[in-house]
């Protein structure tokens, strides 16, 4: 349901994935897509590796868990789009041309529009084990607005979400899976990217423990004036909407005073120092 005016309804849904239980989670995916369509959302964002699980304890098991584009979960996914007239991304590794990924995937009703490689990788879970992504980021154009993808440790890079909002985005969907001690990514990380851009910033997180790994929910959704839209729990299995304007990510001059006291968070730039 996109909303009048140019307004759009944005939503996270924050669950706890099973490592290597694809049809459970294929099962969750659908159920809580159907659930956030029901809300009207347009845009539903799911946590990073939503589809396979995380905490592997090897390569093999990585390789082992990771699913082919044209696999039939992913397939899966793709209809459902097609059926409730939506979008969605969602995290999962991904298995291609005998490499293994930490991707998000943009669906919509017409099917796949975008694939992201996640570019940082920390020392945790599956990312001590696959490739890096190499692809850059890029914008996808929707009816919805131009999307980009990030996910979770991207965000604490500054050049990734700033090339997005240079290369137009609207929205960055940060699919992510932030454990204990990653706190300050819905504190402190998200609202940043979001003013420092002028973009707003859908970041979902899972909830439950894997392998003895706590992750810690909060999931929220960020105004590119750095405000938080909704917020999630710490703990529970739940959806949160927002209603956007993606047009007003387009304006990058903040006037606070007219003629006394504005900023162009684009215009100000000085790449030419930034050697």
């Amino acid at each position: 349901m996109i909303l009048q005016d140019g307004w759009v309804r944005v939503a996270a849904a924050q669950f706890s994935p099973r490592l290597g239980d694809i049809p459970y989670n294929l099962a969750q995916i659908t159920a809580w897509l159907e659930r956030a369509v029901e809300g009207g959302a347009d845009l539903t964002v799911f946590p990073e590796c939503a589809l396979t699980g995380y905490v592997v304890s090897s390569g093999a098991e990585a390789r082992a868990l990771a699913q082919p584009l044209d696999g039939e979960a992913i397939r899966a996914l793709i209809a459902l789009s097609a059926a409730r007239q939506t979008h969605c991304v969602i995290g999962t590794l991904l298995a291609q041309e005998e490499r293994v990924y930490n991707a998000a995937l943009l669906i919509g009703p017409l099917g796949l529009i975008g694939l992201y490689h996640k570019a940082h990788l920390p020392f945790c879970g599956a990312d001590r084990y696959i490739e890096r992504g190499d692809a850059g980021f890029h914008v996808f154009d929707t009816q919805l607005g131009r999307i980009g993808l990030l996910i979770c440790y991207d965000l604490r890079f500054p050049e990734a979400a700033r090339t997005l909002a240079l290369r137009g985005a609207d929205m960055i969907a940060l699919p992510t899976n932030w454990p204990t001690g990653a706190e300050t990514a819905p504190e402190f990380m998200a609202r940043a990217r979001a003013f420092e851009n002028r973009v707003f910033v859908i970041a979902c997180n899972r909830v439950g423990v894997e392998r003895g790994v706590r992750f810690i929910g909060r999931s929220c959704i960020v105004s590119p004036a750095g405000r938080h839209l909704a917020d999630a729990s710490p703990e529970a299995e739940e959806i949160i909407f927002a209603d956007i304007k993606p047009a007003q990510a387009r304006a990058k001059r903040l006037i606070v005073t007219p003629g006394e006291f504005e900023m162009d968070f684009f215009g100000d730039r000085r790449p030419e120092l930034y050697d």
